[in-house]
């Protein structure tokens, strides 16, 4: 093949430092579209940002330029440092160091769409932890609870 092909959809996850609810519903949607900005730059466009004031789960289309890593770390670090400008509440703002990525079939986009835009209804009935320990085991992937948290 003369040229490279390639279309990889990631939902990734990843909570605030301690699962501290920084991310107030009047700054989620400006911190969604920076960092979709930011998805955007590395050309690996967001198709859906959404969460709840401790966590974040973002769907993206991975480019075939830049590694998962590098571009879940800028999107981490460049929303951190937008966050911590967003006044004196947010000045100890950080995300924890890790995260979740999960690859999704083209059949599985709409429905993860509709998994991220029903974050605020799911988290009346499901907190963070779980909801991350569900996908894990969702996923057939190992935890270790003494690093699953920071």
């Amino acid at each position: 093949m003369s040229q490279s092909l390639v279309k990889i959809w990631v939902h990734t996850v990843f909570s605030t430092k301690n699962r501290t609810p920084f991310i107030d519903t009047a700054v989620q949607p400006h911190l969604y579209a920076y960092m979709a900005g930011i998805f955007s730059e590395l050309d690996s466009h967001a198709i859906q940002i959404g969460g709840v004031a401790d966590h974040v789960h973002a769907l993206f289309r991975l480019s075939k330029k830049t590694t998962l890593v590098d571009v879940i770390q800028k999107v981490k670090a460049n929303s951190s440092s937008w966050m911590k400008k967003q006044g004196t509440a947010n000045s100890l703002f950080n995300w924890q160091s890790g995260y979740g990525a999960f690859s999704i079939g083209e059949s599985g986009v709409e429905q993860v769409t509709h998994y991220i835009l029903d974050q605020k209804e799911r988290h009346k009935s499901i907190s963070f932890q779980d909801e991350l320990r569900k996908l894990l085991t969702a996923y057939n992937i190992e935890i270790d609870e003494r690093y699953l948290w920071d």
